[in-house]
């Protein structure tokens, strides 16, 4: 590094300099639109480098090319101008920059005392307050063939309750009351319609490379995952495991003396100041002032093959993807409709915990709710049609919550069919009326979560007009690519794939962003997918199940190994669940691997990175891992597999071996 880019480095300015010759330098420039390129491209309100370097010395602000530099630079390194493709430093060249205070992203507007408008600005005083090569993709269950006749959430239509001072920073945040959308440029290189984790990662990894880009929300920033999903879950996980801890602490030898109670409210408060703390990350304005990506707030809808519309604005892109997640599926069961129910979108709005809690649906978000909720004090029953929970998962690993969730004191009839649910004038109780096992069985429950799967949001968007095949059920038709019927139009997240999961969509959207900008040739079908559910125990899994190698007709062997056998597990009380690793029969190649336990969902990782990186479970046991943890679990199962290589006749050579040096 020469020592002229260490003084730039190391130099700045103090606020009020930056302020007046900000101003000073500005008036010099020569600001107009420009074009570039063989396209012809317009840059707006642009400067040229080499004319900004003589307009700072004719102006007396630099003595010389050298000085001129490097104050230019200094602006630049204090954000007050920057490249336009962001590809390039302040240089005595014919390259376009740009001031910052004249790019045009979107904006929170204002009030007349110069503060940004809020949500709190549209309560009356005091109202703050609380209201009510083999590809190791595991084969999951279809969706219900039943779902397109399901209807769905209007997210819309569910709000945020109650307003207090975490809620108003969350929306604040992502859904600005008083947004000021940008002007259109005149294309785009990517416009992501949808804002959850899969447009946020594709819109901040595009502008990122330079990328013109435009994001579209018509709800929340963040999606599912900060709003509705796992934020707020896992948050009232880690509340519902500290007060079975406390109910257990005489295990341990600590007495508490008294009543133990939860305060439910508190439970919900907390969950919403931290889910507030975490949303400027994924805020309108950082994107639009940080990342200079133009955020359009309203319902896009495309209007053609190459265009979309917001707000009355045409928004023309050269690539864009469809990002607009799924909403809860709401079986069409008689009376339902009627009744007051919850989901996950509006289930985290509780101020007060329902005595008696009913659920439908026994897949994740049912199991991790139920869970906490009889742990804070509800009596929760939990109604499935199929003999168990968690159907995609490892049956023995389901057992092992079912088991523990049984012992936490939860109800659970399966096998069932839903004949009706009654309610009077939309109000609780509500009956919940099966026909099971044995016979009809009628419930009565003061809320009810409807847990039964999701649907993917393709209604509304306008996909016929740009030639995007769609289906109610099983969402945006993609190719390995990710690329729709359209080639100039992508897909990623809940939207378009049976894996459901926050971290899919992430990984989709990088993925996208490749294909879609550069040409790239990535398969989602290359991806290795890991996943876990929360419940006590976690089950976590990444690859093939064992009916997956039985369905492929793949000979396998299988590794498995208790917790119970575990010292670190033993001492920590967590004795229930296994690690289970299938190889290759007559290798160590790893296969798939599920793994049930306290904390399954970190442990999953490492054999995760040992399948990518072609590690075998072999090699896996020369791996050192602190002891005691329980992820010697892992070691363990390698060392089992070591073992087999043993085989009577290397023994015997072995046994030769140690004979003659004694």
């Amino acid at each position: 590094m020469s020592e002229q880019t260490n003084r730039i480095d190391q130099a700045s300015f103090n606020d009020n300099d930056l302020g007046d010759i900000t101003k000073k330098v500005k008036n010099l420039f020569d600001i107009k639109d420009r074009k570039h390129g063989i396209r012809r491209t317009t840059y707006e309100k642009c400067f040229v480098g080499s004319e900004a370097v003589q307009a700072l010395i004719d102006g007396n602000v630099a003595a010389g090319d050298r000085d001129a530099l490097f104050i230019g630079n200094m602006l630049l390194n204090a954000g007050v101008f920057r490249h336009v493709l962001n590809e390039h430093s302040f240089k005595n060249e014919k390259l376009f920059y740009r001031f910052v205070s004249d790019e045009e992203h979107g904006k929170v507007d204002t009030k007349l005392d110069g503060t940004s408008v809020s949500w709190s600005d549209f309560l009356p005083k005091n109202a703050i307050a609380v209201s009510d090569s083999i590809s190791l993709q595991a084969t999951i269950p279809e969706r219900d063939p039943s779902l397109a006749e399901f209807e769905q959430d209007d997210l819309d239509k569910v709000g945020v309750s109650p307003l207090d001072e975490h809620n108003i920073k969350l929306l604040d945040a992502v859904h600005p009351p008083k947004w000021t959308d940008p002007k259109p440029k005149s294309n785009y290189n990517l416009v992501s319609v949808g804002a959850g984790a899969g447009g946020l990662v594709s819109a901040a990894a595009a502008a990122g490379v330079g990328a013109q880009v435009a994001l579209i929300e018509s709800h929340l920033l963040g999606g599912d995952c900060l709003n509705i999903g796992c934020v707020p879950s896992k948050a009232l996980i880690r509340c519902a495991k500290a007060a079975a801890n406390v109910k257990e602490a005489a295990d341990f030898g600590v007495e508490i003396s008294g009543e133990i109670s939860v305060d439910f409210a508190k439970v919900m408060e907390r969950m919403r100041r931290l889910r507030a703390s975490i949303s400027p990350v994924d805020s309108a304005t950082r994107y639009s002032s940080e990342l200079g990506i133009d955020v359009f707030i309203g319902k896009g809808k495309f209007t053609g093959p190459n265009s979309v519309e917001v707000n009355g604005k045409t928004l023309n892109f050269s690539k864009a993807i469809v990002a607009t997640g799924g909403s809860a599926a709401i079986p069409p069961i008689p009376g339902l409709k009627e009744a007051p129910y919850l989901t996950n979108a509006n289930i985290f709005n509780l101020t007060k915990l329902p005595p008696r809690l009913g659920v439908i649906g026994a897949g994740p978000i049912g199991m991790e709710l139920a869970q906490c909720f009889q742990r804070f004090g509800s009596e929760v029953t939990v109604f499935s049609r199929q003999n168990g929970i968690l159907p995609k998962e490892d049956p023995d690993a389901a057992l092992i919550v079912e088991e523990s969730m049984h012992r936490d004191g939860i109800t659970f009839i399966k096998k069932v069919n839903y004949k009706s649910i009654e309610s009077k004038g939309g109000k609780p109780p509500i009956t919940i009326v099966v026909d099971g096992e044995d016979g009809e069985q009628r419930v009565e429950v003061d809320a009810l979560l409807i847990a039964t799967g999701r649907k993917p949001n393709v209604d509304g968007l306008g996909l016929e007009a740009a030639g995007v095949e769609f289906d109610a059920r099983k969402g945006v038709m993609v190719n390995d690519r990710l690329q729709t019927t359209n080639p100039k139009i992508f897909a990623v997240g809940d939207v378009a794939s049976a894996y459901q999961f926050t971290h899919m969509a992430d990984f989709m959207a990088r993925m996208v962003v490749k294909n879609a900008l550069f040409m790239g040739r990535e398969k989602v079908s290359d991806f290795l997918i890991p996943w876990a559910t929360y419940t006590e125990p976690e089950v976590a899994h990444v690859g093939l199940y064992e009916k997956d190698l039985k369905d492929k007709k793949i000979v396998y062997d299988t590794f498995k190994r208790k917790f119970d056998d575990v010292d670190r597990a033993i001492l920590e009380g967590d004795i229930e669940g296994f690690v289970k690793i299938y190889v290759a029969k007559g290798s160590d190649k790893i296969l798939g691997a599920t793994i049930d336990g306290g904390h399954a969902g970190d442990m999953i990782s490492e054999i995760s990175v040992a399948i990518r990186a072609n590690m075998g479970l072999g090699t896996l046991a020369s791996v050192i891992h602190p002891y005691p943890t329980e992820a010697e679990a892992i070691r363990q199962c390698g060392d089992a597999y070591n073992r087999t290589r043993l085989t009577p006749t290397v023994k015997k050579l072995l046994n030769r071996v140690t004979s003659l040096q004694r």
